[in-house]
Formats: structure tokens, C-alpha cells, sequence
């Protein structure tokens, strides 16, 4: 809906504006019905307020007194009702700024490749189509059932006209045709996992997805294979075992391809496995490298071209002295989120989860490389740098967050930067040549920490946070899920903007004893989780990376354990745990549609282009992943620590939401 008339810049004509908006009215007469307007209120009001501000500043540079336009703005938000408490959700505002970013991003071709979107993992779309004039007219073009109904995290992937869809276990790829009505099934594959790799999972059987590659798919299995088909017919090309579920690992991780190579790494840390990235022939599946997150410097790729920023990271075979004696073998640090490509620099960034055990009282010492984030050289797999977000990892906190790449006036100059907001609780801004750490500023309530000394890189931890074997240390915040898990975020060129969904929640924890058994767990902690201050327990942030602030926030009473994508058309979507799919405005938070799905959504929104030249906008519903697992697993409740802690801080979800597993796609009439 383009509400309002652009004033020409040739000089105030106060008649042509009040014409303008006559024509509105003239133009829309349905809108001013009371049913349609009810329905599309919230979307006019956000619009109006847009309008004010772009027109004011243009009328201002033209020379037009601002009070025409004031004067009747104000009697057409009045005539509407926009002074009236129309229905949207308030978000609180917070003092950070909205600026148009001016770095390069990657042309936009409206596919979606790869989960994250784009290279610099900015889940953003150039599309504006759908925009915050129109969105409350989004309606269900078509949907389509998985079949499996767990936590459905996978991002739907969009290329050549065709959508593949990645299911939880038992992994089924399907193609549906968008040249067609309905996107009927091209074809599917079933690749036919082991069933023993469902016991392996620590949070549920999910994957993340497939990415798309030079007429290539390739998507990854539970019980540890990675598949390349033909992206045309579902032929398979070739199929590599990475993964041992006999020692507890999995794959969940969507993969990456850079060059001609395609980058996977494991799951598992709760079991105590070792964690690895690997690197495959795209053409033949054969192995080129692979880099081992603990253990002797041979094993990492650590050799002459690893410079790291800060001295804690420095020296030789730290990832065995970091460690008692032989624990590096079955220390976790695996790599199961999202990696970055800087095809300038030609590094790619990745995370490293947790150590292992939980019980940090059995593995003194720094514990390299987990719960860090290396760059490293694709063609080569050699380590250029890593930091380490949480040494001696205390409470769980993986570092496998999503590093967002962007360009951005840092400390006086432009800095080529990652913006990573981290389990820990603190929105990390690096710079991605060297690992220098320029800010590091609290998102969330935090208790475990005072801060980060940013000469030294470390977190400043609160003694008193400390877990203990055998006592239980209360009020920890964040708790082991983290600030955020692996949800990602997205980040707007439109408004400068990162857009987090995340947790707003403690723990209390208890450690015990932990004794290491190839494919069983390996935890030593007894945790239960509750909502942190407010009683909510999920959040949307709307964060600006320079000034370190929050814009606004969304609060939600569940987790919002969705991702994010934001749009040229002023939107960020993002679902949640009782099934609402929501767009809102990106400049103001303000809620401007939802739509209830048959199931909780934990997945990747995306958005694309379709054959027929329209924006479409895609979420796969079904309740799952880690507190999801409290439904999909069927978990007793009564239990505070099922679902590794999720039983307290999630009594009543079984009677609010359904297993299932769909994929909704949406579209304006």
C-alpha cells in the first residue's frame, strides 16, 4: 500500500499536497471500511509515521513550511484513529539509532542459496515488494507437510526455481517445483540414516538445512554423512561418511560451500567427542582438510600464518596444555552453527561449542580451542587467528553463533568488522583481520559477568557464579542455552540495525560427577531454567552495533528460538514458540501481521523472488530443538530438569502446542 505521494523538490506547493493526500482517499476508499481498516490499522499507523518524517525533512530542504504538512498529518492520523491505541505491540525503546549502512553488500539475486543468505551471514533481502505499507495483506499461497514432526530449524533453500527442504530425521531432502501452482514435488531423496543416531542427538533429531552450488545440493544426515545430488533430477553424486555416531557424533549443521570446497563439522559435545571442521571436494566428496578444535597444533592447522590478537591465545600446543592430561580427547569444541566468508580477505569464520563435561571443576585450564571462533584460510584450512570468547568455559556457553560482516565507523575509522552477539550475554564487535576486540556490550540481564577487559580479551567472571560440585548456585544468568543459542540474526542495510531473537532467562545448577563413556553423555551439571527479570522469556532486540544499544525490544513469554530475516521493505520477520509468525516494522518494533501456524516455529524465515516475479516470504512450523524437545520428545514436566533443564522453565507447553512439521509460504493477493 504506497499511501503517500512523493512532494516534488522544485518548491513548496502546498496544493499538491493537500491533493495527495485527497487522492488517497480517493484511491483507497475499501481501506477506510471499518472491517478493512481494523484489519490493516496497525500497518496504516506505521505507515503514516514513516511518511511524517520523509516528508518534513523534504519539505524542509525545499523550502515548504513544515505546518501544512503537520497540520494535516495530524488530521488524517486523527481522522483514521492512529492517535487511538491500535493494536500492536509496544516494544520499549532504548536510545540507539537507526542509520543506512554504507558498506558494500552482495548483489541480491532474490535466490536463497544458503541458510544465511549471504556470505556475510546478513539474512537480509534487497526484496521490498511486501513492506510495511502492505504486509497485513499477506496470505497463505501454499504450504507443504514434512511428514516428520520435530523441530523443523531448516531454512528453506530457494534456486532456479526450485525450493529444497531438509527434514529433521530421517533427513529427507524434497525439491518442490515454484513454476507450478502449489509447488507440487519435483522429487525427494531419502538418504535412510541409522536409527541409532536418534539416541546420539543431545537436542532433538533437527537439521539446519542444505545450500545450493553451481547445479549441486548438499545437505548433511544425523548419523554423520554429507550428500551431494543433482539439483536438477535428485540424482545422488556422491555421499562421505564424517561422522561416528558409536562415539556420540552427529551432524546437524547446515553446510557451507567457498571455492570448491564444502565445509561440515560435528555435533556432540554433550558426549564427549571431539570437535572437528572438515572440508570436501564439492566434485568428488573426497577430504581436503580437516581441523581439529582441540589438541596438538598439527591437528588444528596451527603453523606459521597464526597470529593471534591477545597473549592467552599465543604459544605452542595450547590446545593440549590448556587441558589435563589427555581430557583434549573428549573436550567437545565442536562446530555445529554458522560459518562467514570474507571473499576479500579469503577467511572463513566459525565458532566452537562448548567443552566437556558441563563440571568445569574436572578440566581446569583455559581448554583451547572451544568456546571460541577461528579464521581460517578455505583452500587451505590453515588457522590465521582465534579468540576465545569464554575460557574455562563455566555454564555451557558454545561459542557457535553467527559472525554478521560488515563494515562499519569503528573508533574512528572504518573497520572491517563481525558482529557477533554470543551466548555469553555480550554483543561482540571484532575486527576480522586480526581478532581485536572493539566493543563488548551487555544484551541481556547478566550476574556471571562484570564485563569484558577488552586489553586482554577476557571475560571478568563473579566468583560467586561459580558452579560447584554438590551445591547449587543460584540466579545464574544467562543460563547454559545462553543469551542466545543458535538462533540467528539478522541485520538491515536499510536501517543499520542487528535484529536478535534471543532468551531472557536464569538457571540454577548443580555439578556432578562426570565419568566419560564413548556415546553416552557426558554433562556432570544438574540444571533447571526459569524466565530472568519481567517473567518473559524471549526477546527480539533490535540492536545498533555502533552505538552498543538496543533500539527496541519485543517480548515474548516463550523463547523466541526462531531466526530472523529482515527486507529492503522495512520488515523483520521471526516466529515463535506457540506458533505465531510475525513481520514488524524494523524501524519501530511495532508488531504489523502474525499468523498462528499448526505448531511452534524454531526455524530460518526466508524470503525470494518467484518465477511468477513476486515476493514471497517462507517459515517451516514444527515445535522441537532443544526446550522444543519438551513436546516433540513428549517430556514429563513434572521433572525440573527434563530436557536438560527445560522442565521447569516449560510446565505447561504440552497443552499450548502440537508436534508437526509444515512449511508455510506466504504472498500478497
Amino acid at each position: 500500500m504506497n499511501v503517500f505521494v512523493r512532494v516534488p523538490t522544485g518548491g513548496c506547493n502546498k496544493s499538491r499536497l493537500l491533493n495527495g493526500f485527497i487522492a488517497f482517499f480517493i484511491r483507497q476508499p475499501k481501506f477506510l471500511s471499518s472491517t478493512s481498516f481494523m484489519h490493516n490499522q496497525s500497518a496504516f499507523c506505521a505507515e503514516t509515521r514513516h511518511a511524517y518524517e520523509l516528508w518534513i525533512g523534504e519539505m524542509r530542504s525545499s523550502g515548504c513550511s513544515s505546518t501544512a504538512a503537520v497540520i494535516v498529518l495530524l488530521s488524517l492520523s486523527f481522522t483514521v484513529g492512529c492517535k487511538r491505541g491500535h493494536r500492536t505491540q509496544e516494544p520499549a525503546s532504548a536510545g540507539g539509532q537507526i542509520r543506512a549502512y554504507t558498506g558494500q553488500m552482495e548483489s541480491d539475486d532474490g535466490h536463497w542459496l544458503r541458510a544465511t543468505k549471504d556470505y556475510a551471514n546478513t539474512r537480509y533481502s534487497s526484496l521490498n515488494q511486501i513492506n510495511t505499507g502492505n504486509v497485513s495483506q499477506l496470505h497463505v499461497a501454499w504450504t507443504f507437510s514434512t511428514g516428520v514432526p520435530h523441530g523443523q530449524e531448516a531454512a528453506p533453500i530457494v534456486a532456479n526455481n526450485t525450493m529444497y527442504i531438509a527434514t529433521p530425521w530421517p533427513n529427507v531432502l524434497y525439491a518442490l517445483d515454484l513454476t507450478k501452482q502449489g509447488a507440487p514435488l519435483k522429487w525427494k531423496y531419502e538418504p535412510h540414516p541409522s536409527p541409532a543416531s536418534k539416541g546420539e542427538a543431545c537436542c532433538d533429531w533437527v537439521s539446519r538445512g542444505a545450500v545450493y552450488d553451481n547445479g549441486k545440493i548438499f545437505f548433511n544426515t544425523l548419523d554423520g554423512y554429507t550428500i551431494a545430488l543433482n539439483a536438477d533430477t535428485g540424482a545422488e553424486l556422491w555421499k562421505t561418511h564424517l561422522a561416528d555416531i558409536s562415539h556420540g557424533e552427529t551432524i546437524t549443521m547446515a553446510p557451507m560451500v567457498v571455492h570448491n570446497h564444502v565445509f561440515v563439522g560435528n555435533s556432540g559435545g554433550e558426549f564427549g567427542v571431539r570437535g572437528w571442521l572438515a572440508a570436501l571436494d564439492t566434485n568428488s566428496g573426497k577430504l581436503a582438510w580437516k581441523a581439529y578444535n582441540t589438541g596438538p597444533d598439527k591437528e588444528v592447522l596451527i603453523g606459521q600464518r597464526f597470529k593471534p590478537f591477545y597473549k592467552t591465545d599465543q604459544g605452542t600446543d595450547l590446545g593440549v596444555k590448556t587441558w589435563p592430561p589427555d581430557a583434549w580427547r573428549v573436550g567437545g569444541g565442536t562446530v555445529w552453527g554458522f560459518l562467514a566468508y570474507d571473499p576479500k580477505l579469503n577467511l572463513i569464520y566459525y565458532g566452537t561449542a562448548n567443552p566437556g563435561p558441563w563440571n568445569a571443576e574436572v578440566r581446569p585450564g583455559d581448554n583451547k580451542w572451544t568456546s571460541g571462533m577461528f579464521a581460517r584460510d578455505p583452500d587451505t584450512g590453515e588457522a590465521v587467528w582465534f579468540y576465545q570468547m569464554s575460557p574455562h568455559d563455566l555454564f555451557d556457553w558454545d561459542g557457535i553463533n553467527e559472525d554478521i560482516l560488515l563494515d562499519l565507523p569503528m573508533q574512528g575509522q572504518n573497520r572491517q568488522v563481525l558482529v557477533r552477539p554470543d551466548r555469553n550475554g555480550y554483543v561482540y564487535v571484532i575486527d576480522r583481520s586480526n581478532g581485536q576486540v572493539l566493543s563488548a556490550t551487555p544484551y541481556v540481564h547478566i550476574t556471571t559477568t562484570t564485563g569484558v577487559d577488552l586489553q586482554t580479551g577476557r571475560l571478568q567472571h563473579v566468583p560467586e557464579k561459580t558452579p560447584r560440585t554438590g551445591q547449587v548456585v543460584k540466579d545464574i544468568c544467562p543460563m547454559a542455552p545462553g543469551a542466545k543459542d543458535w538462533q540467528p540474526s539478522s541485520f538491515s542495510a536499510q536501517t543499520g540495525l542487528v535484529y536478535i531473537p534471543h532468551q531472557n532467562m536464569c538457571m540454577d545448577e548443580e555439578g556432578t560427577e562426570a565419568n566419560y563413556i564413548a556415546g553416552t553423555p557426558y554433562i556432570g551439571a544438574s540444571v533447571q531454567y526459569y524466565p530472568g527479570p519481567g517473567g518473559h522469556m524471549g526477546e527480539l532486540t533490535a540492536w545498533d552495533p555502533i552505538a552498543g544499544k538496543p533500539v527496541w525490544v519485543i517480548k515474548d513469554k516463550y523463547p523466541i528460538w526462531s531466526g530472523t530475516v529482515s527486507t529492503a521493505g522495512g520488515l523483520v520477520f521471526f516466529g515463535t514458540m506457540d506458533g505465531w509468525f510475525k513481520a514488524a516494522d524494523a524501524r519501530t518494533g511495532n508488531v504489523l501481521w502474525q499468523f498462528k501456524t499448526a505448531s511452534g516455529i524454531i526455524g530460518q524465515p526466508v524470503t525470494y523472488r518467484g518465477p511468477d516475479g513476486k515476493q514471497y516470504i517462507a517459515i517451516l512450523s514444527g515445535i522441537g530443538g532443544w526446550p522444543g524437545s519438551i513436546v516433540a520428545g513428549k517430556l514429563d514436566t513434572r521433572d525440573g530438569t527434563a530436557g536438560n533443564g527445560w522442565g521447569k522453565a516449560l510446565p505447561n507447553i504440552r497443552n499450548e502446542v502440537t508436534p508437526g512439521g509444515t512449511l508455510y509460504v506466504f504472498a500478497l493477493p
